[in-house]
């Protein structure tokens, strides 16, 4: 496909000049708030897919009607259960802030490598043990790991699980070929850990290391640069700039990669099916319903990706965006998880719907890690009334190991 990035700055077309679906417009001005907006966001989006996540689009019309799923319902024993998707995302950022911990307690460490522990720790929750002895530092497992659900086993992807139980050392890429979404769908916290950091520097670092941490994994280059991609986007919400903004910023990182052409075909047509619609031709749930499959189903990296991206961008507030992201044949929750951690990052908690918070399983742990990674990760942003970095405490919560 012939890259075109004529309009990859995301123009203001199918907005009106009253700002009507101003969805470029950073909604969300409070810091805390959209940090807790993302991890909660991609929770609820997660929850709300799990149910479908196996089911075509025609099967999920009879059984819930023409508008499809809008609220939770029973799975796994429950409602507002969350998957392997939000599970490897707390553990993504438990890993982020262990690195953190790390650094200033022994003065030495890698992201990459401490995660790729958290990981493992993720592997036993699964009932599986790594083929190496690489698990050290039980006696102090960190405040996330005993959680009940996190014990849970809610449909882990096959490629995490063989991955993890095949790593040789701490850090490892993967030794596959796979692309899938396991990869992306984890690494909203990485763009957390650089939020408020948004030199061209920083962003491509942002960029780096979510492809690195997507490849302890997924070996193909289209799952890493997807989880690129995803990771400046939240880097950039989290900030506070614009959509629009942040995606340009994020394909001009892409089209840097020499193996970008999957990922960068993905996205632009994503982006130029959101921008089909000018002014105030509001497109009806049957347009959306066609473009969405247009860009596949989400099992891939580039079309889980493609899919959130669309959704984010023709969304009129998060609940319309997220049920648009999981109604569809493919892997609902990955892609429900994916646009609400986005668009968590815009309106922040408060946008919300409070019947979908109040019955998310886990949602005071999903607060809490949320602003542990603002207290401890963010530039600049550290609180004097929580514990600093290097306390004691701080080490119990988050062993550097």
């Amino acid at each position: 496909m012939t890259e075109r990035l004529a309009f990859h700055g995301v123009s203001n077309n199918n907005f009106d000049e009253k700002g009507e679906r101003q969805m470029k417009d950073q909604l969300a001005t409070d810091v805390t708030d959209r940090f807790i907006g993302c991890l909660l966001g991609g929770a609820v989006g997660d929850a709300l897919g799990a149910p479908i996540e196996f089911m075509t689009r025609r099967e999920i019309v009879r059984r819930f009607g023409p508008s499809g799923v809008r609220d939770y319902v029973p799975v796994y024993g429950g409602i507002g259960r969350i998957t392997d998707d939000t599970q490897m995302t707390l553990f993504t950022a438990d890993g982020v802030i262990r690195s953190a911990v790390r650094d200033e307690h022994k003065g030495i460490t890698t992201v990459e490598g401490v995660t790729a522990h958290a990981y493992l720790r993720w592997l036993l929750t699964q009932g599986e043990r790594p083929d190496n002895d690489l698990v050290f530092g039980m006696e102090i497992p960190g405040w996330l790991y005993p959680l009940p659900a996190l014990h849970a086993r809610r449909a882990p992807g096959n490629t995490c699980l063989s991955a993890l139980k095949a790593m040789r050392h701490l850090g490892d890429p993967a030794r596959n070929n796979s692309k899938g979404c396991g990869g992306v769908m984890r690494v909203a916290p990485i763009g957390l850990w650089m939020a408020g950091r948004t030199t061209p520097a920083d962003t491509e670092l942002c960029f780096k290391v979510a492809c690195d941490i997507a490849g302890l994994t997924h070996g193909h280059p289209t799952g890493q640069l997807s989880a690129g991609v995803m990771a400046v986007l939240v880097q950039l919400l989290a900030s506070g700039e614009t959509l629009g903004s942040a995606l340009s910023t994020a394909v001009e990182i892409l089209r840097q990669h020499p193996d970008r052409r999957e990922t960068m075909a993905a996205v632009e047509t994503a982006m130029s099916l959101a921008e089909d619609f000018p002014g105030m031709d509001m497109p009806t749930e049957s347009e959306h319903v066609r473009d969405i499959k247009k860009l596949g189903e989400g099992w891939v990296a580039e079309e889980a990706l493609a899919i959130s991206i669309y959704c984010a961008m023709v969304a009129v507030d998060f609940e319309h965006g997220v049920c648009l992201s999981v109604n569809h044949s493919g892997d609902s929750d990955s892609t429900g998880s994916m646009t609400g951690n986005l668009l968590g990052c815009i309106w922040g908690q408060t946008g919300i719907p409070v019947r979908w918070l109040a019955d998310l399983e886990m949602r005071d742990e999903i607060e809490r890690v949320a602003k542990d990674l603002r207290h401890f990760v963010s530039a600049d942003w550290n609180e004097a009334t929580e514990p600093t970095i290097d306390a004691d405490e701080t080490w119990q919560r988050y062993p550097g190991y």
